[in-house]
């Protein structure tokens, strides 16, 4: 492609050569990533450019994005003692 002020070969990003991900493509990330060390670690790697497919490492970061704000929720709950009470609750019904 030319540049139209100069006339310059200029390159531009090719974003439409990476295939789609498929609904059972999808799917099957979600439980590679569900999978307790290989999957984080793979979660990782896909999230940093661990692959060529833009579609995957963008599904990957969003992943990531969305584990951190579930352990953060999670801490938040057991910092406020919500987990103590209900589980509390729970154990001390059973007497």
């Amino acid at each position: 492609m030319k540049c139209p002020n100069c006339g310059k070969e200029v390159s531009t990003p090719n974003n439409y050569n990476d295939p789609p991900i498929s609904m059972w493509g999808y799917f099957g990330y979600e439980i590679l990533f569900a999978l307790p060390f290989v999957g984080f670690i793979l979660l990782i790697i896909f999230s940093v450019s661990g692959t060529c497919n833009k579609n995957l490492r963008n599904f990957a970061r969003s992943y990531f994005c969305a584990m951190i704000l579930l352990i953060i929720i999670v801490i938040i709950l057991a910092a406020s003692g919500v987990f103590g009470a209900a589980f509390g609750t729970a154990l001390n019904s059973g007497r």
